[in-house]
């Protein structure tokens, strides 16, 4: 690779300059504090900013979501501390889904066997009743179907579910049982 000749100028992020540095601020005032801070606060952020979010979602501290206009979150979902959501392409996560500490969404790599290194970016889809336990791997463009459960530590790099549990890595699918 030849980082000298990295070009991701084709790379839409989205929303205006502007509305990225103000996300920006209101993710550290809000997002990043290590104190609580309600979640009533972050959901109306979030919707301010774009996000699409239903009744009834729990966001603990430290979570970091890139591009809220690229997110969509069902009802009564629960997001743990220091969470990662990297939207570079859309995220949707379906309703009753816990998405545990320190788990990272990463719908963002690049080409590592290209000369220039270039961007690739994926969807993730978060099925209906998931749990993505504490310190999950979910790669660009996986989907997990309803009722899947990662395993803590698991890096999912492919689709998966209904009703498994994916465990390892890289995650392998187990009968739930």
């Amino acid at each position: 690779m030849r980082l000298d000749r990295y070009d991701n100028s084709d790379f839409s992020r989205g929303a205006s300059k502007l509305t990225e540095v103000l996300w920006w601020v209101v993710r550290s005032l809000i997002f990043a504090a290590w104190f609580p801070i309600p979640s009533g606060i972050k959901v109306t952020a979030l919707r301010a900013f774009g996000a699409k979010v239903g009744r009834g979602v729990v966001i603990r501290s430290r979570v970091n979501i890139t591009f809220p206009w690229r997110l969509t979150i069902g009802d009564h979902v629960w997001i743990a501390d220091e969470v990662l959501i990297l939207s570079l392409a859309p995220v949707t996560i379906g309703s009753h889904v816990v998405i545990s500490n320190r788990a990272f969404l990463c719908t963002g790599s690049h080409r590592f066997r290209s000369e220039n290194f270039d961007l690739v970016t994926r969807p993730i889809t978060v099925g209906n009743g998931c749990w993505i336990a504490s310190q999950v791997f979910i790669a660009p463009g996986v989907t997990l179907a309803p009722n899947t459960m990662c395993a803590a530590g698991a890096v999912v790099l492919k689709d998966a579910g209904p009703d498994v549990l994916l465990i390892g890595n890289p995650a392998i699918p187990k009968a739930r049982g």
